[in-house]
């Protein structure tokens, strides 16, 4: 798949230095083994943002020859579906990440959650509330005044009464919910009596109707981690003021475990929104053709657009792990899979915009065969044969009749070099009755063959071009950047205000080599002149070929 290792992936940063710290202070994680988690919501694709916290979970545990365990969070019934699961499955198999045996559902646990809620509230530190959603938010409180409940010192033989028949569904959803008794005064909102289960009749993708009550994350989180063994819980940023309750929960309760929470900053990129509530709103609403659109920030739609494992991985390995929340420019994203591909990439000629060529001295019925180059940077990867006859396809812009300033293709009385083969002088062209040019005719000059140029004479431009009489037919789809602004989603923007009418231009009756038409998805290509393009993985047949563009040959990074 990738030269890339996870270790190469995964060089020291502030995360490890604190693992480092752990081990050689011995304590609690004395002799143990490095364990972390991935632990998605299947309600949802994921994207490039969630590609960060894999190589981060799962390359940090394999730098320490350590384990990751892949764990479904789906504790909230209301969006999960088995579909997600299995895409979540195929993403991290295709990034290069393996979870063996240790792949969890958070749904396993919802029994032993049971039983540490019931623990807390023998304990006195958890009672059941009825206050409504409304009632919480008014007596929430502010910085400068506590929340308050008239619950908090119900007995604790009443909360367990109430919550054993909560859980056997007497009372109405939202009628009641149960709190972890902590600090109504303190100044993390977090801390003050957090709601830790909520009464939810929804039907469960897993456990089908045998609940309706369903633990909140903020309490289902660190008790999975410690049921699983985890020893470092790596979270995103905004998890980071949840910490103390995620302690608490853990100093409290019976635990097998004291798994340490560390932060890092989540990945931003502009030119795209990064929430699957709005990633969801794009496909429901068909702005989109799917998750897997190749305009989506998706992991399936990056797949799908070209992108390679290798070009993510070292974009995440180079944008670092930090503490700062940043914005990256989507054209790094770009750069980076520009850099394999140039390594990678066959390379092929395709004519989007096609104009007929004749070279009217070459012989009427000849074929000539010329070798060229799969890939100048892989010798390894050999030469493939074209042909060439009287008659080529050129790009449409490769020739104008009135040349403009510093245009070096095509007009009459200029020369070419037909990549590969010969030097063509220009001698006309043919016309409709609209004036629009049909036809393009030039005299190829014999000794040139291959780029020879015996007399020396110098020519400037080189374009492509494709054997009329062996080419094969394609759709070419062009993307650009699904919104129009840098930061569709700031403030109080409506983010869908910004869509680009232009985010897709499909192509048709593109000309390409004959030999593309074998070939398959996950291929990739660079079209000489125009940029990099992969088969698509889901329209393309050898009947109707479809290339999508993943990226252009222009870098737009370096040139910033």
């Amino acid at each position: 798949m990738s030269d890339t290792t996870n270790n190469e992936i995964m060089q020291g940063n502030f995360i490890h230095d604190f693992i480092d710290e752990d081990i050689a202070e011995g304590g609690s994680y004395e002799g143990k083994t490095v364990h972390t988690r991935f632990p998605p919501e299947p309600n949802g694709y994921l994207h490039i943002g969630h590609a960060k916290a894999i190589c981060i979970d799962f390359g940090t545990a394999e730098k320490y020859k350590g384990m990751c365990n892949l764990r479904m969070d789906d504790t909230n019934p209301t969006k999960e579906d088995v579909e997600y699961v299995d895409a979540i499955k195929e993403d991290i198999k295709w990034l290069g990440f393996d979870w063996g045996d240790r792949f969890f559902y958070a749904s396993e646990y919802f029994e032993q959650m049971y039983d540490f809620a019931v623990e807390l509230i023998q304990k006195g530190l958890a009672y059941v509330c009825e206050l409504t959603p409304e009632q919480m938010r008014e007596y929430r409180g502010d910085t400068q005044t506590p929340a308050r409940s008239p619950y908090r010192d119900r007995p604790v033989e009443e909360s367990l009464d109430l919550f054993r028949r909560m859980r056997e569904g007497e009372f109405a959803d939202g009628s009641m919910t149960l709190r972890a008794k902590i600090d109504l005064a303190s100044g993390n909102f977090n801390m003050r009596d957090p709601v830790i289960y909520r009464i939810n009749r929804l039907h469960h993708h897993r456990t089908g109707d045998k609940w309706c009550i369903y633990p909140m994350y903020d309490f289902a989180h660190p008790i999975e981690d410690a049921l699983e063994g985890i020893t470092h819980s790596l979270c995103s940023l905004e998890f980071e003021s949840h910490r103390p309750l995620y302690d608490w929960v853990i100093a409290n309760i019976s635990a097998p475990a004291k798994p340490r929470q560390i932060e890092f900053a989540r990945l931003g990129i502009n030119n795209t929104v990064m929430s699957k509530r709005k990633l969801r709103q794009l496909v429901e609403d068909g702005y989109v053709s799917g998750w897997d659109d190749p305009r989506m920030p998706t992991l399936c739609g990056l797949r799908r657009r070209g992108y390679t494992p290798k070009s993510i991985r070292s974009f995440i390995d180079q944008i670092g792990v930090s503490k700062v929340n940043s914005i990256v420019e989507y054209s790094f994203l770009e750069h980076c899979l520009r850099d394999d591909l140039n390594e990678t990439a066959a390379r092929a000629m395709c004519v989007l915009h096609p104009i007929k060529l004749v070279i009217t001295n070459y012989p009427e019925g000849k074929t000539e065969e010329f070798e060229v180059e799969n890939n100048p940077n892989r010798p390894e990867d050999g030469t493939r044969t074209v042909t060439f006859s009287r008659e080529c396809w050129i790009e449409a812009d490769d020739f104008m009749e009135e040349p403009i300033k510093k245009y070096q293709r095509l007009y009459p009385g200029n020369e070419v070099r037909l990549k590969s083969t010969y030097i063509v002088k220009c001698t006309g062209c043919k016309k409709d009755s609209d004036g629009n040019v049909v036809e393009v005719y030039a005299e190829y000059d014999p000794e040139t063959r291959g780029g020879n140029t015996p007399d020396g004479r110098k020519v400037r431009g080189t374009i492509h071009w494709v054997d009329v009489n062996n080419c094969a037919e394609a759709e070419v789809r062009l993307y650009d950047n699904l919104f129009t602004v840098p930061d569709p989603d700031v403030g109080d923007r409506n983010f869908l205000d910004f869509i680009n009418p232009h985010s897709l231009d499909v192509l048709s009756g593109c000309k390409v080599e004959k030999s593309l038409a074998a070939a398959a998805a996950p291929q990739s290509f660079q079209f000489m002149r125009i940029g990099y393009f992969c088969v698509d993985n889901k329209d393309s047949s050898p009947e109707h070929l479809v290339f999508n563009r993943s990226v252009s040959l222009k870098d737009g990074f370096r040139k910033k």
